[in-house]
């Protein structure tokens, strides 16, 4: 869904922008945190970017993964090792 929040920018020298506080708090954006920037159409779009975890052990893995490299090798090998999951 777009809404125009009537806000224009211009870019900096070098292709900065700022985002203005109301959007940060709307958006609940802190200092620090990633953004992820994408391509829709003839837009730019901006996205919290948020890691995805394991369901069994909790470590950070890739966007189109549900589990990490060992628990997927342990779950294929029918051995799951529950010390894993306490880290």
């Amino acid at each position: 869904m777009k809404k125009s929040t009537g806000i224009v920018r211009r870019l900096d020298e070098l292709g900065r922008i700022v985002l203005p506080i109301e959007l940060r708090k709307k958006l609940g954006l802190e200092e620090k945190d990633a953004l992820e920037i994408y391509v829709e159409g003839s837009s730019i779009v901006l996205k919290k970017y948020e890691n995805k975890i394991c369901t069994k052990c909790k470590q950070i893995i890739g966007e189109k993964d549900k589990y990490c490299r060992y628990c997927g090798e342990e779950i294929n090998n029918g051995k799951y090792d529950k010390e894993r999951t306490s880290r």
